[in-house]
């Protein structure tokens, strides 16, 4: 298997939730990059140092419902691509599949709190600018997965601001 990256930043603090977020995106590009089964991945990526602090059943639920709905969550990206998808970086792929998975799946999750780790993902894994571009496309998907909670939080802000 190829080596998926390392984040920048340390992962000593991180919550549960988002360790599985990481591992599930590390497990998400060796499918991505290197066409493994999700079984295959899973048996590796339970041995990488750290995952026993990580959310498995998070994890699980990422990787095995991101690879089941590929398809599904390409749809969904790609009117919001400025580019082919083909374009895209398996990161930045595998970290708006997580943020659409979990806007789709995981309503307890704020939709925010989905951008927000979705973001710091990509700044940890992707590119330099990755993380924009992964703001952009999951900010204009929650209203869509999402439009009540998206609509009265933002009434919300409003309320304050005014």
């Amino acid at each position: 298997m190829s080596a998926a990256p390392t984040p920048t930043r340390k992962s000593s603090t991180r919550q549960p939730r988002s360790r599985a977020r990481e591992f599930a995106l590390q497990a998400l590009y060796q499918h991505l990059v290197g066409g493994q089964d999700a079984t295959s991945i899973d048996q590796f990526t339970r041995g990488l140092s750290g995952f026993h602090k990580a959310d498995s059943v998070h994890y699980d639920a990422l990787l095995h419902g991101c690879i089941r709905e590929a398809a599904e969550l390409d749809t969904l990206i790609t009117p919001l691509l400025d580019r082919k998808l083909q374009e895209i970086s398996p990161i930045e792929r595998g970290v708006m599949w997580i943020g659409a998975y979990e806007l789709l799946h995981v309503p307890e999750v704020p939709w925010r709190v989905v951008l927000n780790e979705c973001i710091e993902l990509a700044k940890d894994f992707g590119g330099t600018d990755g993380h924009k571009y992964v703001n952009g496309v999951l900010n204009g998907l929650a209203p869509k997965l999402r439009p009540l909670e998206v609509e009265a939080d933002r009434a919300r802000s409003e309320k304050k601001a005014s």
